[in-house]
């Protein structure tokens, strides 16, 4: 991508370390100024103003809103919260005429007595050894004898010349596969990514390819460390009442049963089969790997269920571009929260102050920030507000499904997702560093405050497709997903991963994640200022950023962007 030629013209720095020196090297001063850095712009961009800040994330963290699950009270209010600020802002809304996107939702609940999953007959247990589920909306899901095979890691991608289907027909068969993908298995460089993981090594991914392959069931072998958590978040993720969205087909186009085995009970099984395990883990990582059928084994299951409808929403508003408002820039971030336990001894209510009522009040003060601007941009700006991320990001997946813009003429997003209140920091992270040309706006804003680039600590985690923005990716939009750094000033990157840490253990997705005015507010502001940067600089621009070359998700944006410009 070409510098984008007017940021020099119309960005002014609002937050920064002292100084204007080089893009990699920490502040020299132990407390950043915060004042504005003179430049040569005709004007300055707004500023992002703390105090209404952290009024909007103590109002949506409040118990008043009870949490913030879709379905409920307290969602319902977050809901009509957001409309009545993106009006008093002046954000236009975004769906024709309204502020939201209806999306309808699915709780599909299994009853583990009256369901089950068998092999040659004999049934393994429910939680100890195997999680099921079914996408179908049915009461009722069963096969049986459908002969099992191993595919490897499940994965079809062509830019890395992979396909672990390549020679066999699984129509009706259960597919068995290892998590994460070849290259964290090698830790080769060269292969996929090596230790970080791609959109392939997500089981998200594997599951849906298995359903292309028209697989009956699709198993995936859990593996601590490639899955990067334990048998435990498989068990009590996958356990009770799971939302989905309502779809026109009900689920039809997926496999009858998705799922999760035990590692042991996969070493027993492929023993069964005359395989062994390990040689054959080692065999599907090798590039060439054909897919193995498991001789003799062959699995029935049943999937009884409860069914129950509801609806949320996605809340959206607009701020018109003044020269092509048909391309936008997309600030995105979940309003959901977990909402109550009724079973807690005492405090009922799971704020998610955090997570992510700081994401939530981020993207509604940019846009304030974007509407104060004296001169408006060439672009428009769209601010989503999604639903039912906590339920497995299905406001977003909505929208990517039913989008009420092109997709096409997204120029690119940023995603807020869940930032700490923690002083001031060294770096920013970028969460799946090294996927778009994004980045390059990011590294321009940040190296303007001394600040450098880190990229996330557990790559092989997969994070960049755990959150919203992956919805999006997955249809070629480019997006950034950034976060303040952990590298503090003070204390430096012990500092940082200890206030990590405590977070995680202590408050996450509990009701410990509250408001407290004597949060530290300086990291959490800049990385805003940042972004709204970032954005502003596509905002006053004509150039589309793209993902770097040889990313997965390069080729779906190229086709996109040529079906505009077939159609000019």
């Amino acid at each position: 991508m070409k510098k984008i030629g007017r940021l020099s013209l119309f960005i002014a720095a609002v937050v920064v370390a002292a100084g204007c020196g080089s893009q990699t090297e920490p502040p020299d001063t132990n407390e950043p100024a915060l004042d504005d850095v003179a430049t040569s712009a005709p004007f300055p961009l707004a500023t992002i103003d703390e105090t209404s800040l952290r009024a909007r994330i103590a109002t949506l963290a409040s118990d008043d809103f009870g949490g913030r699950a879709p379905a409920t009270s307290g969602g319902e209010k977050t809901r009509q919260y957001l409309i009545d600020e993106m009006q008093e802002i002046g954000l236009l809304p975004a769906n024709g005429n309204s502020y939201e996107q209806a999306v309808p939702l699915i709780e599909l609940t299994a009853d583990p007595r009256r369901s089950s999953f068998s092999v040659n007959g004999s049934q393994l247990a429910y939680g100890e050894e195997v999680m099921f589920w079914t996408k179908r909306v049915e009461e009722n899901v069963s096969f049986s004898y459908s002969d099992l095979v191993f595919v490897g890691f499940g994965v079809v991608a062509p830019e890395y010349g992979w396909n672990d289907y390549e020679g066999i027909d699984v129509t009706g068969k259960t597919v068995v596969m290892l998590v994460n993908d070849p290259g964290y298995a090698t830790q080769d460089p060269e292969l996929f990514k090596g230790r970080s993981m791609t959109y392939y090594g997500r089981w998200t991914y594997k599951f849906e390819e298995a359903a292309r392959q028209g697989a009956a069931a699709a198993i995936v072998v859990h593996q601590t460390e490639p899955a990067s958590y334990g048998w435990g978040v498989v068990e009590g993720s996958w356990s009770g009442p799971q939302l989905d969205l309502k779809r026109a087909n009900g689920g039809a186009d997926r496999v009858l049963m998705e799922g999760w085995i035990q590692e042991s009970v996969a070493q027993r099984l492929f023993s069964e089969a005359g395989l062994d395990f390990d040689t054959q883990l080692a065999a599907a990582a090798t590039p060439g790997f054909s897919p193995v059928p498991m001789s003799g084994l062959s699995a029935s299951g049943v999937i009884n269920n409860n069914i129950r409808e509801s609806e949320s929403a996605n809340v959206s508003g607009v701020l018109r571009g003044a020269q092509r408002p048909d391309e936008y820039i997309l600030y995105m971030a979940h309003w959901d929260h977990l909402g109550r336990n009724f079973s807690a001894a005492s405090d009922s209510i799971a704020n998610g102050a955090v997570d992510n009522a700081t994401g939530t009040a981020g993207i509604l003060s940019i846009a304030s920030a974007f509407a104060k601007n004296e001169t408006p941009p060439d672009r428009s700006v769209l601010f989503i507000a999604v639903t039912a991320e906590e339920s497995g990001l299905l406001g977003s997946a909505y929208f990517a499904e039913d989008p009420f813009v092109p997709l096409a003429n997204i120029v690119g997003g940023i995603n807020v997702d869940a930032l700490l209140p923690t002083p001031p920091a060294k770096d920013l992270i970028v969460v799946g560093n090294g996927a778009s040309e994004l980045e390059d706006l990011l590294q321009e804003a940040a190296g303007k405050r001394n600040l450098s680039l880190s990229p996330d600590a557990s790559p092989e985690s997969g994070f960049f497709y755990r959150s919203d923005h992956i919805s999006l990716a997955k249809t070629g939009v480019p997006m950034l997903y950034a976060n303040a750094g952990l590298d503090l000033i003070d204390g430096g990157q012990e500092a940082g991963r200890a206030i990590a840490a405590d977070y995680r253990a202590e408050r996450y997705h509990k009701p410990a994640d509250e408001y407290d005015e004597a949060w530290d507010m300086r990291a959490i502001l800049q990385t805003f200022e940042i972004l709204f940067e970032v954005g502003a600089s596509m905002a006053y621009s004509d150039e589309w950023p793209n993902w770097y070359e040889g990313n997965e998700f390069r080729a779906l944006r190229d086709e996109q962007r040529a079906g505009v410009d077939a159609a000019k």
